[in-house]
């Protein structure tokens, strides 16, 4: 029987949960990785500034806020952004972070 990680139902996600779990810069590097078309990519490709453990608990976090989901492949866990459900529960949300974060590092990298 393959494993199953838990993903709460859209209806359950709140607002709250959404905006704590996007509170912190490595989740919001995750989800905008995520949506620049890196679809069901495995934690391990995730090049993040943290442990390994580290890294763990933030695709948690990410998947108990409702933001992603997460499936076993072989021995690997694969990531994909819940964005229609996400859309339809906190309409533009999602695509106001992920600008915002695209934003905010265009102009990191051409600050001196």
């Amino acid at each position: 029987m393959p494993r199953e990680l838990a993903h709460p139902d859209i209806t359950a996600v709140t607002l709250d949960a959404v905006l704590a779990a996007l509170a912190d810069p490595i989740r919001r590097e995750i989800v905008t990785q995520l949506a620049q078309g890196h679809h069901d990519q495995a934690c391990i490709a995730f090049e993040l500034p943290v442990s390994k453990s580290t890294s763990t608990h933030h695709f948690r976090v990410l998947r108990e806020a409702g933001l992603i989901t997460q499936r076993y492949e072989g021995t690997s866990i694969l990531n994909a952004l819940r964005c229609d459900d996400m859309d339809a529960r906190f309409p533009g949300l999602l695509d106001a972070v992920i600008d915002a974060e695209s934003s905010d590092r265009g102009r990191a990298t051409t600050t001196p």
